[in-house]
């Protein structure tokens, strides 16, 4: 039985994003980490003031192994004026620094310290439970027999109150013997194997009392072949598989948890028809792997059905397995019960596996029909690939209008007829196989021109890995972008096959697609485009077009601070331009952007974004016209200046509201103020 799990992580109540790992850089080849190597730690852990960051850290009990420690502190950046966390059930609070208890299982940041603390227990041992799309019936899913240990990493509930946007990231370690990636965590003494795939990387996570039935390299081997194949978005910078030991009553053969992560008990082979080592993996590309929150009922089917599908497929097409064992895998949903149920509703199932089995051949079907319908052009990949970008749950009618989209009403027609009533296709032969799969595909090659990277609709610069500016076409390269602004990235497509044929160029962040163009080529041609993302939130972030990839570090305007603001000249006459200057600088250990907003006593008058590498300064400029006699304060940042207009007596100055004039008087003053007309140039 495979099964795929509930995401963990982070619940945010208010306006907060989490932010994604940083890509790590290729190592070039299998690397075997070492013993008890702890990986690399889940998000870009800094000390910018514009992020909510929280380090975890994960002890084992051996004398108690019903239960592990959890201590988890929190750094509160000045942005953020309260918070207050919710622990999962099962959770006994040891200790609180800097917190108070609100409820049953919840905590809110006193303001007494900004490294509040809270150590608390949680259970180690967890037994059925609903993952994915049905219950793993009654055997472990997570287990620590005291020498060894696989348990899943504790998720809070966020809820933050700030005056200014925040990323929120979070490193997870374990405090000695073990290994975690933030998800899934392992106790004991482990080997940890990797292997560098294009633009990411694979680890193979060994616990040393497990016995692997196939080698670590060829387990990685297959898990890069999958990355490769499966054009479906959501390439995850970092993949880890746990070995689970066969000592335990494990319940399913595999899950899939968190972002990421999955184990596999140690002794599943390749070359079974659906291997769990592929199984697990196809989840880990699903962005709907969670029937509860991301799918509706009448689309849950597709979760099972898709991983049993492409890890068969893939097991044939790589030639681990003959093409009668991907027949027989999908043979299973021809038979009764399975052939009985009707996948829309769950209520007509006879055998929970419906969606393992007729699931599969009726997603397989319509794989085919869709093949035939486009000559080859298109695949249920490119279905699952328009899923993936979706946001909220994937309903019926996202599924079919997609499918008609790509391939015809005939085909949809055929969805409907075996999803929606008993109806059941035929597994097909090896000959029909080779028809619908076996056709030449048109080939495109995509390329970032980053010579023309724009943010906020103005010319942008990127560095390498050196720091110097430069093309973004080796890993390392970055650009550091303001929340809230839109990044657009330039494309180059080109068909490089021997037949025309339709693409789509798609922008991914953090492997999920967020943009895409499609349209077709002839054999040679180019076709121009322009994809665009806007972050809401700071963090760090790895965007992706075909195999290029560019690291965007998202900033509030905290990153940035003024240390210098002069006009020029300094006096003007009325209606004259006067250029404010101001001079600025990163303001911490990361590279720095922000929006400088340009304020005089109208409000906002000029809006100019910056972009600064760590250590880096630079001038900034907008010429301002005012049309009255007066001198004028001018306000960027924590500093100001003032400008003065006309030849005659100094007049009263006006005043940028919360500069020069009390907080209390601010009101008043505004009401003393003769009408001032100022223009952006």
């Amino acid at each position: 039985m495979l099964v795929c799990s509930l995401p963990a992580g982070v619940g945010i109540l208010e306006p907060a994003q989490a932010a994604a790992p940083t890509e790590a850089a290729d190592p070039g080849g299998d690397v075997v980490v070492g013993p008890s190597e702890t990986l690399r730690a889940v998000g870009t852990r800094t000390s910018a003031e514009d992020v909510f960051d929280r380090t975890t850290v994960l002890r084992h009990r051996p004398d108690d192994p019903d239960v592990f420690e959890t201590e988890t502190t929190f750094h509160v950046p000045d942005a953020v004026t309260e918070f207050e966390i919710g622990l999962q059930q099962g959770a006994t609070v040891e200790s609180v620094t800097g917190l108070e208890r609100t409820g049953e299982r919840t905590y809110a940041w006193t303001g007494a310290t900004d490294r509040p603390t809270i150590r608390y227990t949680m259970p180690a041992d967890r037994r059925g439970g609903t993952y994915g799309t049905r219950s793993s019936e009654t055997g472990y899913t997570f287990v620590d027999t005291g020498d060894w240990g696989i348990v899943a990493v504790p998720s809070l509930n966020v809820s933050l109150r700030r005056t200014d946007p925040v990323g929120i990231e979070e490193t997870v370690t374990v405090d000695g013997p073990g290994a975690t990636s933030g998800d899934i965590a392992v106790f004991g003494d482990v080997t940890t194997y990797e292997r560098a795939t294009d633009g990411g990387t694979i680890r193979l996570v060994v616990p040393d009392v497990a016995r692997l039935e196939e080698s670590p390299d060829a387990i990685l081997a297959a898990l890069a072949d999958a990355r490769n194949s499966l054009a479906v978005g959501m390439r995850r910078d970092e993949v880890v598989v746990i070995a689970a030991p066969t000592g335990a009553d494990w319940g399913p053969r595999g899950i899939q948890y968190g972002r990421a992560d999955a184990w596999v008990v140690a002794d599943a082979t390749l070359d079974e028809p659906n291997p769990a080592w592929l199984h697990e993996y196809v989840h880990v590309r699903q962005r709907f792997s969670n029937a509860a929150t991301d799918t509706t009922p009448k689309t849950a089917w597709l979760i099972e059905a898709q991983a049993d599908y492409y890890a068969g497929l893939l097991a044939f097409e790589r030639g681990r397995t003959a093409f009668d064992d991907f027949s027989a895998l999908l043979e299973r949903g021809e038979r009764s019960p399975y052939a009985d149920g009707v996948l829309v509703d769950r209520s007509t199932w006879a055998d929970p596996k419906t969606d393992y089995a007729k699931g599969a051949l009726v997603y397989g079907e319509l794989d085919r029909r869709l093949r035939l319908a486009t000559d080859g052009d298109r695949t249920l990949e490119d279905v699952f690939r328009s899923l993936n970008a979706q946001e909220g749950r994937i309903t019926e009618v996202d599924f079919l209008q997609t499918l008609e989209e790509y391939g015809g009403a005939d085909v949809r027609d055929a969805a409907e007829r075996y999803t929606q009533t008993e109806a059941t296709p035929e597994m097909w032969t090896r000959s029909q196989h080779a028809a619908a799969f076996d056709q030449p595909v048109a080939e495109f090659e995509s390329e970032l021109e980053t010579d023309s990277l724009e943010v906020a609709g103005r010319e942008w610069p990127r560095w390498n890995a050196s720091g110097s500016t430069g093309t973004a076409d080796e890993a390392g390269d970055v650009i550091a972008v303001p929340a809230g602004k839109q990044v657009s990235l330039p494309v180059t497509v080109t068909n490089v096959g021997s037949r025309a044929g339709a693409y789509d160029a798609t922008l991914q962040v953090d492997g999920r697609p967020v943009d895409t163009r499609r349209d077709r080529l002839a054999v040679g041609e180019t076709a121009q485009n322009r994809l665009s993302w806007t972050p809401a939130e700071p963090g760090a972030s790895t965007l992706r077009v075909g195999s290029e990839r560019l690291t965007a570090v998202v900033r509030s305007d905290a990153s940035v601070t003024v240390t210098d603001l002069h006009v020029s000249p300094e006096r003007v006459d009325s209606g004259e331009p006067v250029t404010v200057t101001a001079t600025v600088e990163a303001a911490d250990e990361r590279p720095a952007a922000a929006v400088l907003e340009f304020r005089t006593v109208e409000g906002i008058v000029a809006e100019r974004p910056v972009a600064l590498r760590v250590g880096e300064s630079t001038t900034v400029e907008a010429d301002l016209r005012f049309d009255e006699v007066g001198r004028y304060q001018i306000a960027v940042g924590d500093r100001t200046t003032t400008a003065r207009v006309g030849s005659g007596p100094a007049a009263a100055i006006e005043t940028v509201p919360g500069f020069g004039v009390p907080a209390a008087l601010v009101a008043v003053a505004m009401l003393l103020i003769v009408a001032v007309r100022s223009r952006q140039y």
